[in-house]
């Protein structure tokens, strides 16, 4: 039998830790013997060593097979010149399989090209849903399963949304979530950032804050707020903000100055989930953060009105508060308080969803 060449693509930094058990998987059973290849396309949605440059090395990712560059720019920008690419990369030398992962931009331009080639999609992270059309994500999401031959999901709330949508059970593979695949693989390899000591930092003896989303962070006087919030409720603990660019340009023009707040770069994956691990608290608008801390135990809450990852919630560490100061001030005191729920790690989270699904693919592609 002929070998089966998959396009796996990666295009914003969230990608990279999701592909790399896809990778790993497909090597090894390379070396079994197996069918199955695969060509890394990454579109360059994000490319600059803080935001995704450091990830290749980190997680053993091999470097592209091809980077379609398309840099910057508006989303409908940035969607045109990536299909624009991927249809002339997959006309030169056609891929048998396109297989995307979670719901940026990339994910969502890939598939809908590969599609009208004719060539078949499979969705890693399918079938999650905010129900927030306001975010972009939300629009990828569903434009992405709309297309979709294959739904790799991460949770039965996944499975029960694709079945609402009328797919059928026979394509979808409840296998996991690769994201943690690479969390539990590098737990151990986990080390502090450069400025831990500087900072005086101490296990379960501060906060760490991510925020990017345009409801929190485009509006000054909000975010204002916010932060704000965060230093009257943290009891005086050191606050770590690794600074997302949309972010940094507010911070910027507010030339706030909190006590006890840090800003810093954001921090490669190893560094991140260190902090993430050893953290008091979670304070984040961030969706893939939310599975972390409920992985590694650590209080989780969510300056949003709605999750894509409801079972964070049901089961993990995290609480939706939306973006209210003064809910932020409540959930905080309960934190300080001893009053945190405790949480558990969702079904099929074990470290083996890169396997499974390429296993589903061995059965599935050499037909």
């Amino acid at each position: 039998m002929r070998t089966v060449l998959i396009d796996i693509i990666a295009g914003a930094r969230p990608n990279f830790m999701k592909i790399a058990p896809i990778i790993r998987a497909l090597d090894g059973r390379k070396v079994a013997g197996g069918l199955l290849r695969y060509r890394l396309v990454h579109t360059g949605q994000h490319y600059d060593a803080r935001m995704s440059g450091d990830f290749f090395e980190q997680l053993g990712i091999p470097h592209p097979d091809v980077n379609l560059e398309v840099g910057s720019g508006t989303q409908a920008e940035q969607t045109a010149a990536i299909m624009i690419r991927y249809e002339r990369l997959l006309i030169e030398a056609r891929a048998d399989l396109c297989l995307v992962v979670g719901d940026v931009t990339s994910t969502m331009a890939c598939a809908i090209t590969a599609q009208k080639l004719g060539i078949a999609v499979a969705h890693v992270e399918a079938g999650i849903r905010s129900g927030d059309w306001r975010m972009p994500e939300e629009i990828n999401r569903m434009a992405t399963d709309a297309v979709t031959n294959w739904f790799f999901t991460t949770s039965q709330t996944a499975n029960d949304n694709l079945r609402r949508a009328g797919i059928g059970e026979e394509r979808i593979f409840f296998v996991g979530n690769t994201m943690i695949d690479t969390l539990l693989l590098n737990m151990e390899r986990l080390r502090p950032p450069a400025f831990w000591q500087d900072l005086s930092l101490e296990p379960g003896g501060y906060l760490v804050l991510t925020l990017h989303r345009p409801s929190n962070v485009d509006e000054e006087a909000h975010f204002g707020r916010l932060l704000t919030a965060v230093r009257d409720g943290t009891h005086g603990l050191p606050i770590v903000f690794p600074v997302h660019p949309r972010a940094r340009k507010v911070l910027e023009a507010l030339g706030i100055n909190i006590q006890g707040l840090h800003f810093c770069d954001p921090q490669p994956y190893l560094e991140f989930n260190y902090l993430v691990r050893h953290a008091k608290a979670v304070i984040t608008d961030s969706g893939g953060v939310t599975e972390e801390t409920t992985v590694m135990g650590v209080p989780c809450m969510t300056l949003r009105d709605s999750t894509e990852r409801p079972e964070t919630v049901t089961i993990g560490t995290n609480e939706i508060l939306g973006t209210d100061p003064d809910a932020l001030r409540a959930a905080l005191e309960r934190l300080f308080s001893g009053g945190w729920k405790k949480g558990r790690i969702p079904e099929k989270w074990d470290g083996h969803t890169g396997e499974r699904i390429v296993i589903v693919l061995e059965g599935l592609l050499p037909r």
